[in-house]
């Protein structure tokens, strides 16, 4: 799927023009692209996150030639999928992951209320 698809298949799906369509995709894809740009994370829950990545300067080796060459720091957006976008692509992935999960640890207790006691009478 291309964004000409995409913008068709908004239109057709909330009965709206293709030019309307597409300034609505364009103005979704500005926002992310500008608060991901500004270093903000954009969050859609169950769908994923746009965040800013900063990459550190290293040393790398030219393939063709052999000779050690410094890579400069670099600034690049970073998605990553969320868990119901990833259960929808593969499911049996899911289904194994829910399997593979603990059962959920008892919450702790809390300090022992003689204890707190005994520091309020030295006071």
């Amino acid at each position: 799927m291309n964004k000409t698809d995409l913008i068709q298949h908004l239109a057709d799906k909330h009965t709206l023009t293709k030019a309307e369509a597409g300034r609505i995709l364009d103005t979704l894809l500005d926002v992310v692209v500008a608060s991901v740009k500004k270093g903000d994370a954009v969050v859609i829950p169950g769908f994923g996150s746009f965040k800013q990545h900063a990459r550190a300067a290293r040393n790398g080796v030219n393939p063709s030639t052999g000779a050690k060459i410094k890579i400069a720091a670099a600034k690049l957006p970073k998605f990553t999928p969320g868990a119901t976008f990833k259960a929808a692509v593969d499911p049996k992935a899911a289904a194994r992951k829910a399997a593979a999960k603990p059962a959920a640890k008892p919450a702790k207790k809390a300090a022992k209320p003689a204890a707190k006691k005994a520091a309020a009478k030295k006071k």
